[in-house]
């Protein structure tokens, strides 16, 4: 009997691709004083570049760009507290991520997340998607002192949800680290398709957030 529905935040609710997209454009203008001698162009081009979707933290992004493109007069540490104060201000969520919780919430689901990530930057992004009023419970690597593929995260979700793994399906869009990491401690693994991965052995696979309330339907009438 599935009880809960779990989350992974970016690239499944969170499309961090078009968020890092607006924010570092609106940096470059904000900033334009210190960057001016670098087309935007290029600064958001190399900034995407090094931040790697997301698996680099910035504050090396940050010391290679100065590197590389000889910034004067703002530091390192600057252009990484611009992006800590201000990326929040820039999240673009994927298309019914709130109507996809509310439908689940009505459905009596239980709703929890686990994110790898800082916890603050994560924990700002979460409330700015006005997703935390849906969440149970919400589960940041960096607060939690373990991060995902971690079988221990996934464990801690289901017990502060109050249910066994078994019950819970587990949502992200990464194959191992969300999937395959969930699907090993007994949840059902959903994949969200990203393009950078083919051939994921996920128990389902999904397009939009829309439908998987219909995918947690079926999973609820065969299991009764």
């Amino acid at each position: 009997m599935i009880k809960a529905i779990v989350f992974d935040l970016d690239g499944t609710l969170l499309n961090r691709d078009e968020s890092v997209k607006v924010f570092i454009a609106e940096q470059y203008e904000r900033l334009h004083k210190w960057l001016c001698h670098i087309s935007k162009e290029e600064y958001i081009r190399r900034f995407i570049e090094l931040d790697k979707r997301g698996y680099v933290w910035k504050d090396k992004v940050y010391k290679q760009l100065i590197k590389e493109y000889f910034i004067q007069e703002i530091t390192w540490e600057e252009l990484l507290e611009d992006y800590l104060t201000y990326f929040k201000e820039h999240c673009v969520p994927f298309p019914k991520h709130l109507e996809t919780l509310k439908k689940l919430k009505q459905d009596n689901f239980l709703v929890g997340m686990i994110t790898n990530g800082k916890g603050q930057f994560q924990m700002d992004n979460i409330k700015a998607l006005e997703m935390d009023s849906y969440i149970n419970t919400i589960l940041i690597s960096d607060w939690e002192g373990v991060k995902k593929p971690d079988p221990a995260i996934f464990k801690r979700a289901s017990e502060r949800l109050r249910v066994h793994p078994e019950e819970c399906v587990f949502i992200g869009d990464h194959p191992v680290k969300d999937v395959k990491a969930a699907q090993d401690v007994g949840m059902i693994g959903i994949w969200k398709r990203d393009h950078q991965w083919n051939a994921v052995e996920a128990d389902y696979v999904i397009d939009e957030l829309d439908e998987i309330p219909k995918i947690i339907q079926q999973l609820t009438s065969v299991s009764t």
